[in-house]
């Protein structure tokens, strides 16, 4: 029962990623970078930051996994599952990046993918255009938050900056290629609604 067999391996999948397990198919573009001294408070705002990063990529996962579910293009769902596995690095690379500062993901795993998850199928449901505008303007609204990270992690944090910066171009290409596989614009009530979502969730992930 091919359904039945879609359920189960997404069932497997969710608890992946909730629990923090992830494989990278790339190296930590920070593999070979030797770590740098932090103070505590610089050690602090930098896992912070890459926790937030990271649900951001449970996130990612839940929405790619439902918009590919409900996709109703064949060769839809199969950009969604590749910009899933895609997206896999950075929850790997984070996750490692939270363990070398010390640190942990965030205890609201469970919900952040639960919520994504059915976002994503909403934004299915809408379409296959409307699902591709929320990969666009999802990708935008993350970027620019990757963009803020570089801007106030610590200068000598080295390893998150080239970790957050190759996230930042990976973000920016799922988001051009979703444009040109001809991504409809997002209402601009529905961009407004995404960013305070997406800023209620920043700002509890920094800390929880």
């Amino acid at each position: 029962m091919p359904y039945l067999d879609d359920v189960l391996i997404g069932f497997d999948k969710m608890l992946r990623v909730v629990a923090g397990v992830a494989h990278a198919s790339r190296q930590n573009p920070a593999a070979k970078v030797a770590d740098t001294q932090l103070d505590k408070s610089e050690r602090r705002h930098s896992a912070g930051l890459m926790r937030v990063n990271h649900v951001g990529e449970v996130c990612a996962q839940a929405l790619y996994d439902s918009q590919a579910q409900f996709a109703r293009s064949a060769n839809l769902k199969e950009q969604f599952k590749q910009a899933g596995r895609e997206e896999e690095d950075h929850l790997a690379w984070t996750s490692e990046r939270l363990r070398e500062l010390g640190s942990r993901t965030s205890l609201l795993n469970p919900l952040w993918y639960a919520g994504s998850y059915a976002i994503g199928a909403i934004a299915a449901r809408m379409g296959d255009a409307h699902s591709l505008g929320f990969v666009v303007e999802t990708e935008r609204q993350v970027e620019a938050h990757l963009i803020n990270h570089l801007e106030t992690l610590p200068a000598n944090d080295s390893k998150s900056r080239i970790i957050v910066d190759q996230m930042r171009e990976d973000e920016a290409a799922h988001g051009a290629h979703a444009k040109e596989l001809g991504a409809a614009d997002m209402p601009a009530p529905v961009r407004l609604a995404m960013k305070a979502m997406s800023k209620v969730m920043t700002g509890t992930a920094y800390y929880i």
